[in-house]
């Protein structure tokens, strides 16, 4: 089943299916416990499911291996539908006959997380990951508007965040928020407080409203009408 089919309410054995998240993975002890905890508070909210944590890069399990002989919705704990979602999610659902949620990004439950933290800037940096990945670019700059933020990324030719916020203080930026379009801690979350700015909004997991925004998107797969 692909993405734009939807899963009966319950599996063959008369039990939900299972809610397979998949993270993007990282070496960062307190990013990693910060998705743990993310994951199990899903798990708290909704007891009567199975919600397993696989992920795409660096940890493991990966997602090919979690989701072997499961009856499984995928949620992409991602934020834009960039190659992971794409490529490496897409392949590991159609050689297991799963389907892939949305990822959670863009949605306004995210801008509106990140709105909260931007109050009284007079120039905003959305600091998001790097990408190639024409989707992931589209995703990212869609944030950046309804914020009405300067796009920076981890890495590139340009576009860097430290350049981007030496290049706002120039233009006369007195109060500089740079908003972290990011699940959890990492490498590049931690570079974040040293670019410059005068406050690195937290972790986007850290908002109780991301547990409701992972279940969403889990229930637009389970209890929609079929479209096939």
């Amino acid at each position: 089943m692909t993405r734009g089919a939807t899963r009966p309410r319950t599996s063959r054995d008369g039990r939900p299916p299972v809610l397979l998240a998949v993270a993007h993975g990282t070496r960062s002890a307190a990013g990693q416990a910060q998705i743990r905890e993310l994951v199990d508070r899903v798990a708290g909210r909704r007891p009567d499911l199975d919600v397993r944590l696989a992920y795409v890069d660096v940890q493991r399990p990966r997602v090919g291996e979690a989701i072997r002989g499961l009856d499984a919705v995928i949620v992409p704990l991602l934020l834009s539908a960039g190659h992971h979602v794409r490529v490496d999610i897409a392949q590991a659902a159609a050689a297991n006959n799963a389907v892939v949620a949305a990822p959670l990004g863009p949605d306004p439950v995210l801008t509106r997380s990140l709105h909260k933290g931007i109050a009284g800037a007079d120039a905003v940096v959305l600091a998001a990951a790097g990408s190639s990945d024409p989707a992931w670019r589209v995703g990212v700059a869609t944030v950046a508007a309804e914020l009405r933020a300067h796009v920076a990324y981890a890495s590139g030719a340009e576009l860097r965040v430290p350049d981007v916020v030496t290049r706002l203080r120039a233009r006369g930026a007195r109060r500089l928020i740079i908003a972290a379009y990011l699940l959890a801690e990492g490498l590049f979350y931690r570079s974040l407080h040293t670019a410059g700015a005068d406050v690195v909004t937290p972790p986007l997991c850290a908002d109780p409203a991301v547990v409701d925004l992972v279940l969403a998107r889990y229930q637009d797969l389970t209890t929609a009408p079929s479209r096939l």
